[in-house]
């Protein structure tokens, strides 16, 4: 029931500087909270996020989710952790290691959970691919494709995405 009133009406009302703004996030919080594995205190949910069942996400405290985010598979995001609109996270994929089979009649490969750190800014339209961990105090400049793990204090940014520098 939680799930239905989520993808019919809540992910729908608006965000800040709309008014009535604080009913969304209050509302989006409510039930992220019961759909979740776990949700941390204060988390933002802007509008039109998906989640699937929202089963196998986990969000820490004070963090937000964009508008338009688009999270499949298990994702563990820390806390503080800002991300702009337009974010893809994908924990899941295709075989297509048979090339006599049509890709869609593959099946799914292994899934490969994603993990963002604490402190983390997630720019706008940033993708990131399974199996990626991305270390506390990071910044992922936007438009970024995130194919491979970085460690604590990165800044990075590009198609694929490389470490630009570190953060002293």
């Amino acid at each position: 029931m939680w799930l239905i009133i989520y993808y019919l009406f809540a992910q729908y009302v608006p965000m800040h500087p709309v008014p009535g703004w604080q009913i969304g996030y209050r509302l989006r919080l409510f039930l992220c909270k019961k759909l979740l594995k776990s949700c941390g205190d204060k988390v933002i949910v802007k509008n039109k996020c998906y989640f699937g069942k929202g089963d196998r996400l986990s969000i820490g405290s004070r963090s937000q989710l964009g508008q338009n985010a688009r999270l499949t598979g298990k994702i563990k995001i820390g806390e503080d952790v800002l991300m702009g609109p337009d974010v893809i996270m994908m924990a899941t994929s295709h075989e297509y290691g048979n090339i006599n089979t049509p890709i869609n009649q593959q099946g799914e490969a292994e899934e490969k959970p994603i993990k963002i750190g604490n402190n983390v800014w997630i720019g706008t339209r940033v993708i990131i691919l399974p199996g990626v961990c991305v270390g506390n105090n990071s910044i992922i400049g936007s438009g970024s494709v995130v194919t491979k793990s970085f460690p604590s204090n990165s800044v990075i940014g590009g198609n694929p995405a490389k470490l630009l520098k570190i953060r002293e």
